[in-house]
């Protein structure tokens, strides 16, 4: 018989948390594609299609991480999202990534682990 404990399992819903809050936050990246996209043309249609399915997705997803995990725990980790919306800014956009957008993430990587290790 395998023996589990609780904080290997917290531990994996943690990292499908991480998972599913960069999933989420590719939603930006849709919007930001179907923007640039003629209102009602194909490609609008299709990134904001894809955002939406997106959306279907993480809400579904979230409902079974939020089970495992406690609900400050997880929300508190959203905030990661602005950690994820200054990559794909980079990546997808070729936006510049500036000390003050560093130095914002920093701080709010420092918040969820402050209000993580509070929850224990």
């Amino acid at each position: 018989m395998k023996i589990i404990n609780k904080q290997s399992i917290n531990l994996k819903h943690f990292v499908l948390l991480h998972i599913l809050l960069a999933i989420y936050s590719l939603g930006g990246v849709y919007s930001k594609m179907a923007s640039q996209s003629a209102f009602l043309s194909f490609p609008f249609i299709f990134w904001y299609g894809l955002g939406l399915v997106n959306l279907f997705v993480y809400a579904i997803m979230w409902q079974q991480i939020i089970k495992h995990l406690p609900l400050t725990t997880a929300y508190a980790n959203k905030a990661i999202t602005i950690v994820w919306g200054i990559l794909w800014g980079a990546v997808f956009f070729g936006e510049v990534i500036t000390w003050n957008m560093v130095l914002g993430a920093v701080i709010v990587i420092i918040g969820v682990v402050l209000v993580v290790s509070a929850d224990g």
